[in-house]
């Protein structure tokens, strides 16, 4: 499934549309998220596939527009937006600090196996890196920012921040120092995760975004928090806490959905958007199973693990989501969901890559 989202040119698409099991009832996703991209990288380095990742890297680098221009005349911003065409114009034009993070995490995770081809990309980390540094003034972005459900924006006025969104611009200024380290890096990565730690001082748990205003709503991004990023420990009692609201608020019959009362499906039906009601999400079940087996809960890991398992065990699609229904039509496969099967059926210790 990685590799049919593999584009010649070297970009990485969400999901691919043109091939024969994709619904033509569900929105196309023939975008590069680089958010998406970026564990599709790490999860192909578990899975031992190593030649798509430089590939993508160079696409980014020489056509992401904001990264780069044709001919190779940076007029770089260090920033990455929502979503890109495959060409690498930009699909839609709202700052999304988390992808650069991100990226900056799947590069460093890169090259820890392929130390010896770093030096090729020094520019294009340089570039995220300073571009991130640079967007942030010590409490909050001076830009608007777009969450990475692409629903919610903060505003610097309001001094607010996405807690994963910090959480991913801190993980990745603190991995990819040490390929080319830059003391700015960590400090801004410190002043986020502080924020972000202290921003559950409270309540007791990590919850949407904070500033002037906050947004107390629990969200199932909150497991970013913990993994891959890792900037509370899966034994603190914040991060306990915020799992059990994420269980007890949008887990409906072990399905894991975003957030209460989620309204996207991704269907369509001649052009026009349903949005009868959000299924829930095979990534989230698989991405909670992983963080509840870090806590040593691994029977309740099992158990949303298997919700997918059993639901998708007739084709081995896994789609974006899955609905209590036979009417709703969900993207699927979507590329996401497959990474982190990856990831949870590594981490279960049910499959050795």
């Amino acid at each position: 499934m990685i590799r049919d989202c593999v584009i010649e040119n070297g970009a990485l698409v969400a999901a691919n549309p043109t091939k024969k099991y994709y619904s033509s009832q569900a929105k196309h996703y023939f975008y590069v998220w680089p958010r998406d991209a970026a564990f599709t990288c790490m999860a192909a380095n578990l899975a031992g596939i190593s030649d798509i990742q430089e590939n993508f890297f160079d696409w980014i680098r020489d056509r992401a527009e904001d990264i780069d221009a044709d001919g190779h005349v940076r007029k770089t911003t260090g920033l990455l937006y929502e979503k890109y065409y495959v060409n690498g114009l930009q699909a839609l034009h709202r700052y999304q600090p988390d992808q650069g993070g991100a990226l900056l995490f799947a590069m460093a995770d890169h090259f820890k196996k392929h130390p010896e081809n770093k030096n090729r990309y020094l520019d294009l980390i340089k570039d995220l890196a300073d571009g991130t540094c640079k967007s942030w003034a010590g409490d909050h972005f001076n830009a608007i920012t777009n969450d990475l459900w692409e629903e919610r924006h903060t505003f610097p006025d309001l001094r607010d921040n996405f807690s994963y969104t910090l959480a991913a611009c801190a993980g990745g200024l603190c991995a990819i120092h040490e390929f080319l380290p830059e003391g700015r890096y960590i400090e801004v990565a410190g002043q986020m995760k502080n924020l972000v730690i202290a921003s559950a001082e409270e309540t007791g748990y990590f919850y949407r975004s904070f500033g002037i205003l906050d947004d107390r709503n629990i969200d199932a991004s909150m497991l970013g928090l913990i993994w891959p990023f890792q900037i509370v420990s899966a034994d603190s009692e914040a991060a306990k806490n915020t799992v059990r609201r994420i269980i007890d608020e949008i887990v409906i019959r072990d399905g894991l959905h975003r957030y209460a009362h989620d309204q996207y499906d991704g269907w369509m039906v001649r052009g026009f958007h349903r949005n009868k009601g959000a299924g829930y999400w095979p990534l989230l079940n698989f991405w909670l199973a992983i963080v509840l087996n870090k806590m040593g809960r691994r029977e309740e890991a099992l158990k949303y693990y298997n919700k997918v398992m059993n639901a998708i065990k007739d084709d081995c699609l896994i789609p974006e989501q899955i609905f209590e229904n036979d009417i709703q039509k969900a993207v699927s496969p979507l590329c996401w969901s497959h990474v982190m099967f990856i990831f949870a059926t590594r981490e279960l210790g049910l499959l050795e890559f």
